[in-house]
């Protein structure tokens, strides 16, 4: 019997819905980063990206529950010296719940070109609205 490997020629893309109103918000995270790599396909390959594209709607509508504490702080550096940032998680996620998202989304994909790639197949909408009727969507649940 021969190991199956997975080609870029064999990879189907999809497009795939999530609603996060009411949602975890790591929850919701962790099931896009599913998605995007590829986890869900019998084809999964570590090395090759085998993911379906990924549109997050009512962003500004998901929640921070259990251990996700809202005022534990999320830093940033410019370079130079006193330019540390803080913002509080509870924070971002109240006034710009899309980069929220995106950070967690891109915590939980591989920290290499990979990576990367697959991150570009993310969308994400602070509300019910989203321009990708064309492709055709298919609500995702979970």
């Amino acid at each position: 019997m021969k190991t199956f490997v997975t080609k870029p020629k064999d990879i189907q893309r999809k497009w795939l819905v999530i609603d996060a109103a009411g949602r975890p918000a790591g929850r919701i995270a962790a099931e896009a980063a599913r998605l995007l790599r590829g986890k869900h396909k019998p084809m999964f390959s570590p090395s090759i990206d085998a993911g379906d594209y990924v549109i997050i709607i009512n962003a500004g509508k998901a929640v921070l529950t259990g251990a996700a504490k809202p005022n534990e702080g999320i830093y940033r550096h410019s370079g130079y010296p006193g330019g540390i940032k803080m913002v509080t998680r509870g924070d971002l996620l109240a006034k710009r719940p899309i980069k929220y998202l995106e950070r967690v989304v891109k915590g939980m994909l591989p920290h290499n070109t990979l990576g990367r790639q697959m991150f570009l197949k993310l969308r994400v909408y602070e509300d019910a609205e989203h321009p990708h009727t064309a492709q055709e969507p298919e609500l995702h649940t979970f």
